[in-house]
């Protein structure tokens, strides 16, 4: 994965300017937009101009379409996983666990107009193989303790199990274009994993 961005140049050892930490922020939020939305191609002078830069700039900070890609995919993971905590402050366990799996299905779902590019990167080996599984069961695995310790989850249920379990639901979901049923399935999942 493209690591965050450091506040200093990585060619000069110079700290980042203001004005080009937030042109790199800005694309990255659009492009977000751009991918979500989008059922096919992207354009990236589509999300330069929407960012209100140049082609130019957006090559700068993200040198190939692949590059963006795997931004956007990395800060949309370190989002789902990085949750958890305040998930785990604002609700019981079990509720947490199904909010969880909602912004998790929603990252899953919206990825359709990025895969082919993140698939061809990973099996070329110009981008990184995610780790996101390992990731996620963490994430999982989290959630599945502070339930435990609560009495609201299962404390014999291995968080990789979970992991495949959601994946199921997702295979499933999306090989009959029946996303609509995914909020059902997690509900069942949930009411599996109470004591």
């Amino acid at each position: 994965m493209v690591a965050p961005e450091s506040s200093e140049s990585p060619a000069a050892g110079r700290p980042v300017r203001a004005h080009a930490r937030r042109n790199r922020e800005n694309l990255l939020a659009v492009a977000r937009a751009a991918f979500s939305a989008a059922d096919g191609p992207v354009s990236l002078e589509g999300i330069a101009k929407q960012a209100g830069v140049g082609i130019g700039t957006l090559y700068r900070h993200f040198p190939t379409r692949e590059a963006l890609v795997e931004a956007v995919y990395a800060a949309e993971l370190d989002e789902v996983t990085g949750c958890v905590p305040g998930l785990l402050a604002a609700h019981p366990p079990e509720t947490a666990l199904r909010e969880w799996m909602k912004r998790y299905g929603a990252f899953v779902s919206t990825k359709r107009a990025m895969l082919d590019t993140l698939r061809a990167g990973w099996s070329s080996g110009r981008l990184a193989t995610p780790t996101t599984r390992e990731r996620i069961t963490a994430a999982i695995g989290t959630i599945l303790e502070s339930g435990a310790r609560a009495g609201t989850l299962r404390g014999d249920v291995d968080p990789d199990d979970v992991t495949a379990m959601i994946l199921g639901v997702f295979l499933s979901t999306a090989a009959s274009d029946a996303w609509d049923r995914m909020d059902r399935l997690f509900d069942l999942l949930v009411d599996a994993l109470r004591p």
